[in-house]
Parts: C-alpha cells; structure tokens; sequence
C-alpha cells in the first residue's frame, strides 16, 4: 500500500511539473531537439502580453489616450473576433498600462449596437477627459449598411470603465458642403489651449479626394464645421485615423495612408512649427509648400492605425501588426493582429524617430546563452565578433517564444553592405525568412528567400515588406530586435522601426548573414522572459 501512495504521489507530483512546465521553452519531441538545427513546427500561443492580442480574437485600430485621472494609458480598440458576423462586429475594448509592457484588460466597453441602429458595426475614434464635468468623451464610428453609412457617435463615462452611449448625439457628414455622406469617419478631438476650444478631426471624401475636415465646440456636444478643410487632398490618398498634437515646439499630424495605386497602406507624418501651418500643408501643382516641413513613414506596411499618447515624459505610437492568411509569412495581410507600441523620440530638426519603449526592452531580462551551430561561406570568426563577406552566415540554436537579441554591425568605410538577420532558418528548409539591412540601397526589407546551405548562395525574391532608410553615417548599426510568438519588430540606431509577422519563427534556428560586401557581427546578446 505504501508503495502505491509513493507512486501515486510521484504521478501527481509529474504531472504538476508538466502543467506547470514553462511555455517559453520549445515543446521537446526528442531530448536531442535543441541540438539539432532541422525544422520544427509548433502551434502558435495565443498567450501575447507584450505585442498585446486578446486570448480570443485580434486587435483592430488603436484609440490610445493618457487619462490624468489614473496615471496611466488607457487603449480603447476594435475587437475583431472574426467570427463570421458581417453585420455585428468590431465593438470597443479596453486596455490600461502604466509602461507600455504590459497591459491589464477591462474586456468590452462600448458595444455594438442592433443592425437597425447606426453602429451595428464600429469603426475608430478617440477620447478625451473634461476636467470641469468629470467625464471621459469617446467619439467613435458607426457603421452600416444602409446609408448614411457612417456617422459619428459618442459615449460618457465617469470612471472611463463603465460607458453609456449618448443616443441624442449624431454627427453626419455635411453633405451641404459636398461630403460624402458614406465616407465620414476616424474622429479624433483634441483641446486647443490657445483658441480654448476643442477641435475634432473627421476623415471625409469629397468629389473622390480624400479630406481631414474640422468642427470646434466648447462643450463637447455642439459642435460647428470649420469652413476650410484641415487638410486636403494629395496624391489620391485617404486619411484614415488622423491624430494631431504638439510635441515641444512643433504639432504633428499621423495618419494611415489607405492606399492608392502607387503608394502601400502605412502610417505617414506631417509636421510644422504651428498648428496653423500644419493646417495649412496642401499640394500645389504636386508639390508642397516650401515654409512647411513634411516627413514620410513611421515603421513599414506590416504596422497600421498609429495613434499616439503621451504622459510628461514619453509620448508613444500604437498600431496594429497584421495576421496573415494561411499563417504564412508571404500571406495576404489580413486586418487586425496584435497591438505594437513605440517610442516617438523627435530630432532637433523637428523629424520624428522611432525606438523600442524602455519598460519593454527592460522586460527581456532573462539572459539566454548564445549557441553557435552552423557556419557557411567567408566568415572570420574573433574574440566577440564575425566578420562576414557576401553569401555566408552563421546560424545559431532555436529562439524561445519570446526573444530579444542585440548586436552591433560595422561596415568598412567605402563599402557598401547587405546583411541582416534571418529566422526559421533551418537546415533542412531552403526557405529563410530574411531581413535584409541594405546599407548598400537604403531600405529595409523582409524577403522569404531560398538559400544554399553548402555554398550560401541565394535566389532573390520580391520583398514581403520594406521602407526607406538613411544609411547610417559612421557605417555602425546598433540592431534591437523583439520577438513575441510571430511578431518581430527590428530598431535599427534608435531611428527606425521595422514591424513583421514571421511566423515558425518560434522555437527554430536564426542567423545572421551577409549577401553582399563585408560586415563584421559584434557583441551579440539574447534573451528572454
């Protein structure tokens, strides 16, 4: 008998450590798998609380705002639980994070309505807190299907958990001034101290152009369209999510670009040294105006629906990084994924950068020891560094779920590189899902690219992702990059933010490599949590 109770008791003691075994680490089939460098194929966890998603379902469009009653962000966005219901979808959630790291769920908080009512689906808006009533406004879209098909709604709070929808209010497109009556969304309202009103910003199209215009109120119920559009049109875009604020001595506007036939769908920026010359920003004969700065991208085509937030002391951008059909890598983007946040870091030009926000580049703490495994082609090896020349690399042991990894890449001066890092790189796969630092052509880019094992040579393909980059001038990269599950998001010199979904990334080898030119590889650091 006391040998059935000890076997019994060691049975249980067995299968509490396996419940509780640490999901971080790979599922090990065999006690040799993380010796070996073949593929290994793995379900993705649905347990994501850096690169936020709920247990079930996805994060839609942000609508972050700083609540000075709490001290922390508060991040309302659309619940995409793909369920099939192409009526009744997208209600708004609620997050709260006091570092950007992690984040506590208060789950629905504006539901959507009945399909006879305006928000039988529910598109982005924003919220703001009145100091003198106590009460947090969020304006939001309705939609439908019968038209008008958009127009703007609002709900109240007073503790910003528990909201009520305010059905005396409704704002539709002024069609008397040539809006589209179906187009008319993406409120964003913000205080003006110096005109001591409140501005919101709403997404219209008029004769096909797409156009930010502009009402004012001061009581946050009324509210009046200003006469000029804030901005108009260029280059056939649509503005989507517009957010405007000041940021030491300049005032911003991002926005998500939808698209057009030349151009992808990405998070851009406008800035001006006023509120009025930002308002003033338009295209004459294809160009802008020359008193009026302008810049481009924020992060690259798999980040979307950037709006920011910001405290005394950061101000960050949230955006979603998109799923992907078939979970591929090369798939079509699908809409909503997880929730990716970065810190605005702004240039003395005025110009604005992108780095990893400290709280979660902190969280990676856990240090994991670097295991080399496979080395290919013209490679140098030193005390802390590789020096790599074209088609060769060096790959490393398998990544955990969630990873960080650090390293410096030098150029030669005069040289002219491409190198990068590669995941689900694994000896008995030809295809690597690459990113290439192409200091040699200015970009960045994603590519699932087959590669020679024995010889490092590859065949190039199209780029699943890219943006534009500076070449950095001293011919040094400072490279961060954070992965949770199949989220992957690269910070190249505190300037740049790369965002991708690379699924198989978990639990497989990784490499570092070079394609062309000469780049030496040093103090490369990973880790965990």
């Amino acid at each position: 008998m006391k040998t059935m109770i000890l076997m019994a008791s060691i049975l249980c003691l067995s299968i509490s450590f396996a419940a509780c075994s640490d999901d971080n680490s790979p599922v090990i089939t065999d006690k040799n798998l993380n010796e070996t460098t073949t593929f290994f194929s793995s379900t993705e966890s649905n347990n994501y609380t850096t690169y936020y998603k709920p247990y079930v379902g996805y994060v839609g469009d942000p609508m972050p705002f700083f609540d000075p009653v709490s001290k922390e962000f508060r991040i309302l966005y659309l619940q995409d639980d793909r369920d099939g219901n192409s009526t009744i979808y997208h209600p708004i959630h609620e997050l709260a994070t006091t570092d950007v790291a992690n984040y506590i769920s208060f789950r629905e908080a504006i539901p959507c309505g009945t399909a006879v009512e305006d928000d039988p689906a529910i598109g982005t808006g924003s919220t703001v807190y009145d100091e003198a009533t106590k009460t947090y406004y969020t304006y939001y879209t309705g939609h439908k299907a019968t038209e008008p098909r958009e127009v703007i709604l609002l709900a109240t709070s007073k503790d910003c958990k528990i909201w009520t929808k305010d059905r005396s209010f409704r704002l539709s497109a002024p069609i008397e001034a040539g809006y589209d009556k179906n187009e008319f969304r993406d409120p964003y309202v913000f205080y003006d101290a110096t005109a001591q009103c409140y501005r919101m910003l709403v997404s219209a199209l008029k004769n096909g152009d797409g156009y930010i215009i502009e009402f004012t109120s001061t009581n946050l119920h009324d509210w009046d369209l200003k006469p000029e559009p804030f901005f108009n049109n260029i280059w056939g875009r649509f503005y989507e999510c517009p957010d405007v604020f000041q940021m030491g001595s300049y005032w911003y506007m991002v926005y998500s670009s939808q698209g057009t036939k030349n151009e992808p769908a990405v998070v851009q920026y406008f800035y001006a040294q006023t509120l009025e010359e930002l308002k003033g920003i338009a295209v004459e004969n294809g160009q802008f105006p020359t008193f009026v700065p302008h810049e481009g991208w924020l992060d690259g085509v798999s980040f979307y629906a950037g709006k920011t937030a910001g405290d005394d002391t950061n101000r960050y951008l949230w955006g979603w990084c998109p799923t992907r059909e078939g979970q591929k890598t090369t798939g079509t983007k699908s809409w909503a994924g997880a929730l990716v946040a970065h810190r605005l870091i702004q240039n003395g030009d005025g110009t604005l950068s992108l780095d990893v926000p400290q709280a979660i580049s902190a969280k990676y703490s856990q240090s994991v020891t670097l295991a080399e495994k496979t080395k290919v082609g013209d490679v140098t090896v030193n005390t802390s560094s590789y020096t790599l020349k074209a088609n060769s690399f060096v790959r490393f042991a398998r990544l955990r779920s969630r990873n960080k990894i650090t390293m410096t890449a030098t150029i030669p001066e005069e040289n002219e590189a491409v190198f990068g890092l590669s995941f689900v790189d694994c000896s008995d796969k030809a295809e690597k899902a690459r990113i290439f630092i192409e200091d040699k052509y200015n970009f960045l880019k994603l590519k699932e690219v087959e590669v020679n094992e024995k010889t490092g040579e590859w065949n190039d393909a199209g780029a699943i992702t890219e943006r534009a980059i500076t070449p950095a001038a001293d011919n040094v990269y400072h490279i961060e990059v954070y992965t949770e599950e199949s989220v992957c998001v690269v910070y190249i010199n505190g300037r740049y933010a790369f965002t991708n979904r690379i699924y198989d990334l978990a639990k497989n080898p990784w490499a570092i490599f070079c394609t062309e030119g000469e780049v030496t590889v040093s103090d490369i650091k990973l880790s965990t949590y």
